[in-house]
């Protein structure tokens, strides 16, 4: 199967599992719910709920055990898109192409709304109803996953991102920034998958520098796209990053591409174990450090 054919299959699992979970949800929750919606299908490309199921197909587990837990990532994820997007944050009026939500529903629904994402989520996660996981596996999910979205993961690294923007900044710094941000969840991701097809300690350590160098290299490939990129292909206002912790800031293009390619190399080494079986998901840590959008 090629990589364009294998994302397109797992976006439809992934996307058919959010709408069971949103059909479920009462009809009194009215103009939040809308919000929500929204947000969560306004054309994503799923990337990190479908790392959790390449990961976990990586190590012969079945997708279906992990789209629980895959689509909770999703919610996770959208709900911080909305509230990096408020006008007290990066004040953005465009994500994907689309007006952001708090200009299409007001600042306080979409405020709400990403409250509603991140707790739902964790309840997606937990709800025995929803899934085939064992609960000692789920439990351990759900602490890599809390681990990575709060104090010490994306939550951190956005605080950081907003203290520092306008100063001097440094290399370590950024790092930190870029690290926490956008890659701890990513590397989340890809450990739920891999826990939930039984990978052990050893394995697990594999995964996780895969992860963790697919989303270094992910939001530096994000920096770069902010100078380099098409907004009408990448779907938000670009060059508004001048004044933020960027590798372009302090590193320049041509480091920051051959950073890409060291850590992809190192990423697709990682999991070079696995043999065949890897395909999917080091086509995907390939993608990610090299897309257009």
């Amino acid at each position: 199967m090629d990589l364009t054919t294998f994302l397109a299959e797992k976006r439809v699992l992934v996307e058919d599992r959010l709408r069971e979970i949103f059909s479920a949800l009462p009809a009194s929750s009215g103009i939040l719910k809308d919000a929500m919606e929204y947000s969560l299908f306004s054309e994503g490309k799923r990337i990190r709920p479908i790392l959790a199921i390449a990961a976990c197909e990586a190590m012969g587990g079945d997708a279906e055990a992990v789209l629980p837990v895959a689509a909770a990532i999703e919610m996770i994820h959208t709900y911080s898109l909305i509230h990096d997007d408020l006008p007290c944050m990066d004040d953005d009026d465009l994500r994907r192409g689309k007006p952001t939500c708090h200009k299409a529903f007001g600042e306080a629904v979409a405020l709400l709304a990403g409250d509603a994402l991140l707790t739902e989520a964790f309840r997606v996660m937990t709800d025995q109803r929803l899934s085939t996981a064992s609960p000692e596996a789920t439990q351990k999910v759900v602490y890599e996953i809390a681990r990575a979205a709060g104090a010490a993961g994306m939550v951190a690294g956005q605080a950081v991102d907003v203290v520092h923007e306008g100063k001097k900044g440094t290399k370590s710094l950024v790092n930190f920034i870029h690290r926490n941000k956008t890659g701890a969840l990513i590397r989340a991701s890809v450990l739920a998958g891999a826990l939930l097809g039984n990978a052990n300690k050893t394995e697990l350590r594999r995964f996780t520098i895969f992860g963790e160098c697919i989303g270094l290299a992910f939001q530096i490939m994000d920096d770069l796209l902010d100078v380099e990129g098409a907004e009408a292909e990448v779907g938000k206002k670009l060059k508004k990053d001048a004044e933020k912790q960027t590798y372009i800031r302090h590193y320049g293009i041509a480091v920051s591409k051959e950073r890409i390619d060291d850590l992809i190399e190192k990423a697709v080494a990682s999991l070079r174990f696995l043999g065949p079986r890897a395909d999917m998901l080091l086509q995907m840590g390939i993608f990610m450090g090299h897309r257009s959008s």
